[in-house]
């Protein structure tokens, strides 16, 4: 699986880049033997801080408390990028939560290389292996089963339709320069184009990910992890394009300073209508409404256009899912309450109160909100996928990734200093 300790170096370094200290550092993971009470307590970790998920969430703890007396759930919630940067120390220290959020990929091989996360594969089995293929893929290291999905989703636009009508857009754009055009409009007509949380950097990461995806096909940004090399013409060509954008100044008024789920951030911008557009997940509804205001019906999905002459297709997706993995030797009240978590019950729950794609095939008809079912339909479509790349990457080259995309947008990095610079740190982590 790799050596462990190459692993915990390259995390010991990532949480010195945090700034975050092992005196910082709290005591993780459950009461595996049950103490003298005879309960048990196990630890989740997970990053829904906005309603209704947070709700939602905290009332399923109380369920599943409800039907096994003698588990305690302790739930630790934390915003995105706290959460990370706090795994990172956590992985670096050897000692992770019970239950934990995870998005699979590079980042979870890492810990699952650390020996620090539970092989799930016999401890699942049959219930974990009806779930959806999609949904189970990130967690799949080596045909091992290392965490449970809960939700599987995608990336795309989402717009209001008033605001576009008023803009004089008659359809959501299929093409790159279509796209370019519904921005010069919206901007001819006093709107703010695009919403941005450029603070955070990962969304902004998003515009480079898909460019580079229809420039160089779903494929190509696999490859260039694998071959350490993403100074290829098609990754200039994707930095190119987003600086074809950022030309136009389409976000709002201090994006750079934005957070992703405040009052005054990306989310609420676009819930409050003061901007057109924003490319987000299929969360995006449930945060709009929570930071801000519900468009209802003035709310709209499109995919990622095309790039005129790129390898890619439209129908090629970028996104992914959450899921949960376990640390290594955790209690078995923490798999009985992931293989409650992945119920048909449950499911249908998430599905109706928090806006999810179902991951138990026998939940999807519990979908509703058009918006949400054309989200499914573009999977159901897809010809590529591609995990998020600060996901599907080792930690050091996702953030990489995240921060020269976020110097591009902010005017600081060329496109060729973009590619050299995830080249670069690509190659460091050898």
């Amino acid at each position: 699986m790799g050596d462990p300790a190459l692993s915990r170096r390259g995390f010991l370094a990532g949480s010195a880049a945090a700034g975050l200290g092992m005196t910082a550092l709290t005591a993780c993971g459950g009461d595996s033997d049950g103490g003298s009470s005879g309960m048990t307590t196990i630890e989740w970790w997970n990053i829904s801080t906005t309603e209704p998920t947070k709700g939602v969430w905290a009332a399923l703890a109380r369920k599943f408390e409800a039907q096994n007396p003698k588990v305690k759930v302790k739930i630790v919630q934390l915003e995105n990028d706290a959460y990370k940067a706090k795994m990172t120390a956590l992985t670096s220290s050897g000692k992770l939560p019970d239950i934990f959020h995870t998005w699979g990929g590079g980042v979870l091989r890492q810990q699952v290389d650390a020996g620090l996360v539970e092989d799930l594969t016999d401890r699942t089995k049959p219930w974990g292996d009806a779930l959806l293929p999609v949904a189970r893929e990130p967690y799949l290291l080596d045909d091992r089963v290392y965490g449970i999905p809960f939700d599987i989703g995608m990336i795309g636009f989402w717009y209001n339709k008033a605001l576009f009508q008023k803009a004089g857009i008659s359809a959501p754009p299929t093409t790159w320069s279509g796209f370019l055009d519904a921005v010069r409009k919206l901007k001819s007509a006093q709107i703010t184009p695009l919403a941005l949380a450029g603070k955070e950097k990962w969304p902004g990461m998003y515009y480079w990910a898909y460019l580079a995806m229809r420039t160089a096909g779903a494929g190509a940004l696999q490859k260039a992890y694998e071959d350490k090399d993403f100074t290829g013409a098609p990754f200039l060509e994707a930095g190119e394009h987003l600086e074809e954008l950022v030309a136009l100044k389409p976000f709002q008024k201090g994006f750079l300073g934005a957070a992703y789920s405040t009052p005054t951030g990306q989310a609420a911008t676009v819930g409050n209508g003061r901007a057109a557009m924003e490319l987000m997940g299929q969360w995006a509804p449930v945060v709009q409404a929570d930071a801000g205001k519900s468009l209802g019906k003035d709310l709209g999905f499109f995919p990622f256009p095309a790039v005129e002459g790129g390898r890619g297709a439209i129908t090629e997706v970028f996104g992914g899912g959450g899921g949960h993995a376990l640390r290594r030797g955790a209690p078995q009240a923490a798999v009985d309450f992931l293989k409650f978590f992945a119920s048909e019950a449950t499911d249908r729950e998430l599905v109706k109160k928090t806006g999810v794609l179902p991951v138990v095939p026998a939940a999807e008809s519990a979908l509703a909100d058009p918006n949400i079912k054309a989200v499914q339909q573009q999977l159901k479509q897809a010809t590529g996928f591609q995990l998020y790349l600060d996901q599907a990457y080792a930690p050091a080259v996702g953030q990489e990734v995240n921060d020269s995309v976020a110097a591009l947008i902010a005017g600081s990095k060329s496109p060729g200093q973009v590619a050299q610079s995830i080249t670069r740190t690509a190659k460091e982590e050898q």
